[in-house]
């Protein structure tokens, strides 16, 4: 049997390295570039339009937004504002997309035009400014908002993104080891606190305001605005693995399915260094409110790149610096769908089709879509098949046709027994 391999959805002109997924609009937002490099590569972020066409879920590009010199490394959605890293800098972008009435007369003339003669000059798409797109009836705008420097080490970087749950508020996180939330869309700084000795790997807002962040100190901390409240330590009921140290690579709040107040943290945990027989990552689930582990299990041996959580809390989903991509059940940590080296070089993000909006529509008849992209451009989809299952009714159902047909045997067998 060949190997298992996941469709291609789309391929960019550029590595890519940060995804979002818009429920309302069904845009899936892929960004990357080549960065100042003059390699010829260039840095943008492109809208794509999600489609189900004959029964299959597509992307086509509906817009392209320049970004000059500088590669998108995270992304962060709220509403139709986008929190871009891009170098050491925050770049908020704003989106619009707009259902263009048809003109009978504009549709009867430019049908006169065609054929054998056609006007000069250029099309009205290619009229439009860079930050304006017309396809088929649909206008995408977008607009660069504030700009700010979030990151202020010798070689600055900025690693993560995040909003808060009212989107009022972002909070970045960077080289220098440093947490700093900014107000939106202003970003006029509101809170800055050394969270770790070294870098930010990632960070995770709370709808309660707390927030988690994990570095490469080895550390996993819980914050409330700036004070420290807890410390994450995963091998409390996990393996014991006194040689081989582990650093904390993701971490994400997730819903509790059908628990309207319940809250959860994912973590992945990775070893800091490469060994000739490596050893495995670990995913861990916290209780969102107590911060203490609740399960861990291994999630193999290929180093875990990053993780998403899905809109439910259902699922969650890795990709690996193998090319790797596999969807978990997050309430039992089980793996349900895997393709190795989907890929074939490190995947960058992995993102959920939300389940609200337009996402029931576009997802059709299986249970998740999961999105991923890496420096290889491509953006694969990653579709789980609906889990079969039997209806409760039908199995009351079969229940009281037991119990009749057992009444029945019984009476036959004794007379008298009822």
């Amino acid at each position: 049997m060949g190997r298992r391999r996941a469709p291609e959805l789309y391929r960019a002109p550029f590595p890519l390295y940060a995804l979002q997924v818009d429920a309302s609009t069904g845009l899936l937002i892929a960004a990357g570039g080549g960065g100042a490099a003059k390699t010829g590569i260039k840095n943008g972020v492109h809208f794509l339009q999600l489609e189900r066409i004959n029964g299959q879920l597509s992307a086509s590009l509906l817009h392209s937004h320049d970004t000059e010199t500088r590669a998108t490394m995270n992304l962060a959605l709220a509403g139709n504002i986008l929190a871009a890293g891009q170098d050491a800098r925050c770049q908020l972008l704003r989106f619009q997309v707009h259902q263009q009435k048809s003109n009978n007369k504009a549709e009867k003339a430019g049908s006169k035009e065609q054929g054998t003669r056609q006007r000069k000059g250029a099309s009205p798409t290619e009229k439009k400014p860079k930050s304006e797109t017309q396809r088929e009836g649909v206008e995408l705008r977008v607009e660069n908002l504030q700009a700010v420097q979030t990151d202020f080490s010798p070689d600055p970087l900025q690693k993560v993104v995040c909003f808060n749950h009212d989107n009022t508020l972002l909070a970045t996180g960077g080289t220098d080891g440093y947490v700093r939330i900014w107000k939106v869309p202003s970003l006029e700084k509101a809170e800055e606190f050394k969270a770790h000795e070294g870098e930010i790997e990632d960070l995770t807002l709370g709808p309660d305001g707390k927030l988690v962040t994990v570095g490469w100190d080895f550390k996993g901390c819980v914050w409330q605005k700036n004070k420290l409240v807890a410390q994450l330590h995963w091998q409390e009921n996990g393996p014991t693995l006194a040689t081989t140290p582990y650093r904390y690579q993701a971490c994400r709040f997730g819903r509790v399915p059908d628990q309207p107040a319940g809250l959860r943290l994912f973590t992945v945990q990775i070893p800091h260094k490469r060994l000739r027989q490596p050893p495995p990552c670990y995913l861990t689930a916290w209780d969102g409110s107590t911060f203490l582990p609740l399960r861990t299990r291994s999630c193999g041996q290929e180093v875990v790149s990053c993780l998403s959580v899905s809109e439910s809390g259902t699922f969650l989903g890795l990709g690996t610096v193998t090319g790797s991509v596999a969807i978990y059940i997050a309430f039992s940590l089980q793996r349900l769908y895997y393709v190795r080296e989907a890929h074939g070089i490190v995947v960058t993000d992995v993102a959920f089709l939300p389940e609200k909006g337009r996402g029931p529509e576009l997802l059709g008849s299986h249970e998740t879509a999961l999105f991923s992209v890496a420096v290889d451009s491509r953006c694969q989809l990653h579709l789980l098949p609906s889990r079969r299952s039997v209806p409760v009714w039908l199995l009351l159902l079969l229940c009281v046709g037991l119990i009749i047909v057992t009444i029945l045997l019984l009476q036959s067998a004794f007379p008298g027994f009822l």
